[in-house]
């Protein structure tokens, strides 16, 4: 019987929430609109950008105007967040990680960046090895919060729901792992608070990733046990 989790990347694995919005007010400057405040920015992260885009402009996910904010954000992303993704890494992250597959427990990536963009965040981040596979907003028809990714990626990896977990700071990611049939973890240590996430009903929370590391460990340990009785 093998076990998965799937994490979700922006204000899960890495710190990049704010960084996030200083690159969403840098692309609404080069497209020469009036940047939204910074909470409302925050509020769509865990979306695919032009549903992003398309929600503080007030827009269709396809006008021009929102592809040409995604395009300029894209653009500053690689200059601006990459150079700094090793340093915002959330603590434990790395040694984490290795942990978990000490345990034999796979992981994956569900996110809502484009494939292209979330490969160079983890490998600037030096964390790509850590995963069997990555799944970008780009590789399916319905991005999060549908679970069409956690499910590409149960299926790609031949594991079944029950036996995965979703990590994840945002309701999209824990609205995913409820419809995909997955236990959850919620993070209260990324974008939403532990009031904002109780909404959808995790499984479980964590203030820490050294915490989602225990967790993951004991759910392990009582699957094994629960098997062998």
């Amino acid at each position: 019987m093998r076990h998965l989790t799937v994490f979700d990347l922006d204000g899960t694995l890495v710190d990049t929430p704010r960084a996030i919005v200083e690159t969403f007010t840098a692309a609404f400057g080069a497209l020469g609109v009036t940047a939204p405040e910074a909470a409302a920015v925050r509020a769509t992260i865990g979306l695919p950008l032009e549903r992003a885009f398309g929600g503080l402009l007030g827009l269709s996910p396809d006008d021009e105007l929102v592809t040409g904010g995604v395009r300029h954000y894209q653009r500053l992303f690689r200059e601006l967040i990459l150079p700094r993704s090793r340093e915002l890494v959330f603590p434990g992250v790395a040694d984490g990680l290795d942990e978990l597959r000490a345990q034999g427990i796979g992981l994956a990536v569900a996110t809502s960046k484009v494939h292209a963009s979330a490969e160079a965040l983890l490998r600037a981040a030096g964390l790509r090895d850590r995963f069997e596979l990555v799944v970008g907003a780009d590789q399916v028809t319905r991005p999060k919060p549908d679970p069409e990714s956690a499910l590409l990626v149960l299926r790609t990896l031949g594991v079944a729901p029950e036996h995965a977990v979703m990590v994840g700071d945002t309701v999209h990611d824990l609205h995913l792992a409820n419809a995909a049939g997955m236990r959850s973890i919620a993070v209260t240590y990324g974008v939403q608070g532990p009031a904002e996430l109780a909404v959808a009903a995790p499984t479980w929370f964590a203030g820490t990733f050294g915490e989602v590391v225990a967790l993951l460990g004991a759910n392990l340990r009582d699957a094994t046990e629960e098997l062998a009785g």
